[in-house]
């Protein structure tokens, strides 16, 4: 195997539980201010990272027709948000397996997104304490921070 060919990089990305919610105001950005206890479960949507020149996202599964593969999906939008951060940035396609319910409250597109930050930060070799993962994953969305915590797959 030629070690110079960069290899899919695979996530998970969990269905969050809210076990308490408060909304603790509205942030400057829109987004809500949120204190949460969450727990995440089994069921997850998959994502998978193939390097490349170019920013790209596909989407298939059971709820795929509502996940919308342009410029509003999450995981493009946290992927964007990083790269205007981080100068070369590599990125590459994304392949998103989409079975959790869309719209659902159940944070299945911010978790989307956490595992998109957190695969490009395995790409480039970033930690998880990189300030413009940390600025990417609050601009994404207000749960994203929380699904990030889960860390590498």
């Amino acid at each position: 195997m030629d070690k110079s060919v960069p290899q899919p990089l695979v996530d998970r990305a969990p269905a969050k539980i809210n076990l308490t919610l408060h909304i603790r105001g509205r942030r400057s950005d829109g987004y809500h201010a949120l204190e949460s206890l969450v727990a995440f479960a089994g069921a997850s949507d998959g994502l998978r990272l193939e390097p490349g020149p170019n920013l790209h996202l596909s989407v298939d599964g059971p709820t795929a027709g509502l996940a919308g593969e342009g410029g509003d999906n999450l995981v493009i939008r946290a992927a964007r948000l990083l790269a205007e951060r981080v100068e070369g940035l590599r990125v590459g396609s994304f392949s998103l397996t989409k079975r959790l319910p869309v719209a659902a409250g159940i944070g299945g597109g911010s978790s989307d997104a956490a595992a998109a930050l957190r695969l490009l930060a395995r790409l480039n070799d970033l930690p998880s304490s990189h300030p413009a993962i940390q600025e990417a994953a609050r601009l994404t969305g207000a749960d994203v921070p929380c699904a990030w915590s889960l860390g590498p797959a």
